[in-house]
């Protein structure tokens, strides 16, 4: 019966309007035509669909029984294609984010309030998890997209476009004053009480990568789940905290607590936005990233774009 699915088109609307002239009219084909398609598909199914009078044309006992089932179906596709077209006009539709702490907060949620307030009703999902979860949702399909920290180790199907670079460091309250302003070895921490996240997260583990290069074993006194925490703890001076400037910037800026100085940078590191090229993105996924990428364009010497890009 597929092939004669334009038939049940034609005699949807027949049975719809009770005029072969008004079904003509709506389909935008000739009256023979639709005649011809009725004639067609009564042959088809072996019995008579309409009855004709000099009032017009009328559903048969099996016509009747037969509209019943293809109006349903008729009118589902019709409201499919409402569906589909509010989803690509961004009236309906949801999104599905994986994001840390970290990226949530300092570059992801100014850009969520914006979208939100051009598409309220675009539902939002954000899947609260550390780098390698978010990776692993990506990967799963289980999210359109990520926001993840450097470093990660990306499949060959992720595409990663850096959108925003951040700074490490290591930070301290009073019971610590002794190092203010003193410039320290690293391998100095050895020796102090540290604060640091799990090891499951990227931040961590750059943190783990970057002193084991420099000599520094470190045994943490501390292993917390969020960087806020790390904060709390070294405000009361529990330890020295290290975490992403940002998280500390209005306790270093009202002086509850300041940063070390080493004799060697901690190289900074970057926010990325990772993709599948394997999972078409929905046409609300294009439009927020399309905000977040023009809301963070990095233009070289000479005004071109300059995006770098991870595979």
């Amino acid at each position: 019966m597929l092939n004669n699915l334009e038939y049940y088109k034609v005699f949807y609307y027949v049975a719809r309007y009770g005029s072969l002239t008004e079904a003509a009219v709506q389909l935008n084909i000739s009256q023979p035509a639709v005649s011809q398609s009725m004639k067609q598909l009564e042959t088809s199914i072996g019995t008579k669909l309409f009855s004709r009078s000099t009032k017009g044309i009328h559903l048969t006992a099996e016509g009747e029984l037969l509209y019943s089932y293809v109006s349903k179906g008729y009118e589902q596709f019709e409201m499919g294609e409402q569906k589909l077209g509010q989803m690509l006009n961004l009236d309906i539709g949801e999104i599905r984010i994986g994001a840390s702490d970290m990226t949530l907060r300092f570059f992801l949620l100014p850009y969520l309030e914006k979208f939100h307030e051009s598409h309220p009703s675009i539902k939002v999902i954000v899947s609260n998890a550390p780098t390698p979860e978010t990776l692993q949702f990506l990967q799963e399909g289980k999210i359109d997209f990520g926001v993840v920290s450097t470093p990660f180790e990306a499949g060959d199907n992720v595409s990663a476009v850096k959108v925003k670079e951040i700074e490490d460091v290591f930070v301290a309250g009073r019971r610590f004053i002794q190092y203010k302003n003193k410039t320290l070895d690293f391998q100095e921490l050895e020796e102090l009480p540290l604060i640091l996240l799990e090891q499951n997260t990227s931040t961590r583990r750059y943190m783990d990568r970057f002193l084991e290069g420099s000599g520094v074993v470190i045994s943490p006194e501390f292993e917390l789940s969020t960087s806020d925490m790390i904060v709390q703890f070294a405000l009361r001076n529990l330890g020295i905290g290290s975490v992403m400037k940002e998280f500390a910037a209005e306790q270093l800026a009202s002086g509850k607590l300041f940063e070390l100085r080493f004799n060697k940078m901690i190289p900074k590191r970057q926010f990325c936005v990772i993709t599948d090229n394997r999972n078409p993105l929905s046409e609300a996924a294009r439009n927020l990233l399309d905000l977040i990428y023009n809301g963070m364009l990095i233009t070289d010497g000479d005004g071109n774009i300059d995006q770098e890009y991870y595979f």
